[in-house]
């Protein structure tokens, strides 16, 4: 809205210009009330001053239409610029189906990103034109937050857990994107950029990109390596449950409760196995904490969430 200002960056993103317009409603009415506060003021210093002829009695009177007025009025104002932000909070922070899934690993003072395909990137992010881009995000050691002033978005980087953000880009182009979070001696550096191609361009770049195999075939290949195929049998009768379909469904545990398969769940269940445990099974699965790296789990993650197929039905429970 006002990103033609010297002090507004670029407005990049389809959320942009609706944060800027929440900003310029916030700023408009915090002046307006400014300016009446100080009007009052000024008005109240001038006309009491000493030596006016002010009356000065000062007769007790009662308003109840005033009363309501300067306390029903504000409250409206207040829910109304909190019901705005909240649904502009709630839709920045959902993706929309069909979100290109890249996975962001924040490390002093470098921003590493994989993209599903197998693409690599440090300190750059490709990403097409017109279609939501989902940044899956952890931290390899201390919190970072990932910002990119042109779209308007910004999301702590914690380690030990997957915080999401997403944009869609509006306009092509090359924007910078910051860590918003102190995180040591070279924070100011920790920069970089996201460039935005057109759809054709980008699947010329993702193909032509050194990059490897895709994700979920690296992840096939750890998943051989660690030995997790000796207990995830596709028939359910290993020591551990089935994976096929597993990725996006609703879990059992043991001792009740269920939870959903998400990808926080998926990257506890590697990391610390024991914390969550399929009903019907025992705690017997290695911690992999400290042997994996942020890399490795989210390739693994990818190849679980490849796995297509019906559920087979878990011991003792149900499908």
């Amino acid at each position: 809205m006002m990103h033609g200002f010297p002090i507004f960056p670029p407005s990049a993103s389809t959320a942009a210009p609706r944060v800027d317009a929440l900003f310029t409603g916030l700023m408009i009415m915090t002046v307006f009330f400014s300016a009446l506060i100080f009007f009052a003021i000024a008005f109240f210093a001038i006309r009491y001053r000493e030596g006016s002829k002010a009356n000065r009695d000062n007769p007790r009177s009662e308003s109840l239409p005033l009363e309501l007025t300067w306390m029903i009025v504000p409250l409206c104002i207040s829910f109304g610029f909190y019901f705005w932000a909240s649904t502009l909070y709630t839709q920045m922070h959902v993706a929309p189906p069909g979100a290109v899934d890249v996975y962001v690993v924040g490390k002093q003072w470098m921003w590493k990103i994989q993209h599903q395909q197998g693409n690599r990137e440090i300190n750059e992010l490709h990403v097409p034109l017109g279609r939501p881009v989902r940044l899956i995000m952890t931290s390899q050691d201390v919190i970072h937050s990932f910002f990119i002033p042109a779209f308007r978005i910004k999301q702590d980087v914690l380690p030990g857990r997957y915080s999401t953000e997403w944009f869609q880009a509006t306009t092509p182009g090359e924007y910078h994107f910051f860590c918003a979070q102190f995180c040591g001696t070279s924070h100011a550096s920790m920069i970089g950029r996201v460039i935005v191609m057109q759809p054709a361009e980008y699947e010329r770049w993702l193909a032509g990109a050194a990059g490897g195999a895709p994700m979920a075939t690296v992840g096939e290949g750890l998943f051989q390596q660690f030995g997790c195929a000796s207990c995830h049998l596709a028939n359910n009768s290993g020591r551990g449950p089935a994976l096929a379909g597993v990725a996006g469904s609703t879990v059992e545990l043991e001792g009740g409760g269920t939870v959903v398969a998400d990808r926080e769940y998926l990257r506890e269940s590697i990391l610390d196995p024991a914390a969550k445990v399929v009903r019907g099974y025992k705690p017997v699965m290695p911690v992999f904490r400290g042997q994996l790296s942020p890399d490795q789990v989210a390739q693994l993650i990818e190849y679980i969430r490849s796995l297509g197929g019906p559920r087979v039905a878990a011991k003792g429970g149900t499908p």
